[in-house]
């Protein structure tokens, strides 16, 4: 049994990581995609049209304008002590830096993919109270939104209400599509809900479950052949000294993986990632 630094310190130079399983029928997500074009015409660029380094620099850049948004969407949220905590913490910042700062969170960075890309799908993994997907539900109403959770009681210290409390809170955002909560441990249901879903792809995914090493490793092999051509995904904690390893498995996965543009931010706070599939 691997103890506690191996699972949550840095990455062991010789670990082995989990392989996703591609497939060839990824699914194509129009709204960062080129049009399509009529029958009979060549397309001679691939189809997405916009990368992950420009809504990174778009999102830092215009920090100000997505930190208000963040702020408005918290002083929405059923208050606890962590939003408190963030809501000082954007202020603080502000006052300190003006425009020079350019911090970029979770929740900055699931409003600035949101309100860029549009997604009409989006999958979660770690929902706790629903920060994150109301984020996203904010500015994108009529999305599909399947979150995955264990509801761990006094998680982080907190309070972790559940499913209806997340529901209560999508609602404080009028978000009419169709939500789906598949509780337990994501090693076994992400698995099963891709056996009996064959045909589920997603324009926007975050994964911000378990944060060993390896637990965090198998939840994005899991999820990175379901995420459509154009979609992103996202991936909390890549410099957070609790769990050293994070920003490790994250590069190792997505920021030397062809398939995806990349943006990583690590300048202030626990470090946010995000990427776009290209094929």
């Amino acid at each position: 049994m691997s103890t506690k630094a191996e699972r949550f310190g840095p990455l062991p130079k010789d670990a082995v990581l989990p392989e996703p399983v591609w497939t060839d029928s990824a699914s194509r997500s129009e709204f960062v995609c080129s049009p399509k074009l009529p029958e009979g015409e060549t397309e001679w660029y691939p189809p997405v049209m916009i990368g992950a380094g420009a809504v990174g620099s778009t999102i830092a850049t215009d920090c100000k304008r997505y930190l208000a948004m963040a702020e408005g969407l918290l002083r929405q949220l059923e208050p606890d002590e962590y939003v408190e905590y963030l809501r000082k913490y954007y202020k603080l910042g502000i006052e300190k830096f003006g425009d020079d700062w350019g911090y970029v969170d979770i929740v900055t960075a699931v409003l600035g993919l949101s309100q860029i890309l549009r997604p009409n799908s989006y999958l979660e993994i770690g929902v706790r109270r629903g920060r994150s997907v109301c984020a996203l539900a904010s500015l994108c109403p009529t999305a599909q939104i399947s979150m995955f959770d264990m509801w761990v009681e006094n998680y982080a210290g907190m309070d972790n209400p559940g499913p209806d409390h997340v529901n209560a809170e999508l609602d404080k955002f009028k978000h009419t599509g169709k939500r789906e909560f598949i509780n337990g441990n994501s090693h076994e249901t992400l698995k099963k809900y891709f056996t009996e879903n064959p045909d589920a792809y997603f324009d926007m995914i975050t994964v911000d479950g378990d944060h060993s090493n390896l637990g965090a490793a198998e939840d994005i092999a899991d999820v990175l052949p379901r995420l459509s051509i154009g979609g992103a995904v996202l991936f909390d904690d890549t410099c957070n000294p609790n769990v050293a390893g994070l920003g490790e498995v994250w590069h190792k996965m997505l920021v030397e993986n062809s398939r995806f543009s990349t943006y990583t931010y690590s300048d202030v706070g626990y470090g946010i990632g995000f990427a776009i599939r290209n094929y």
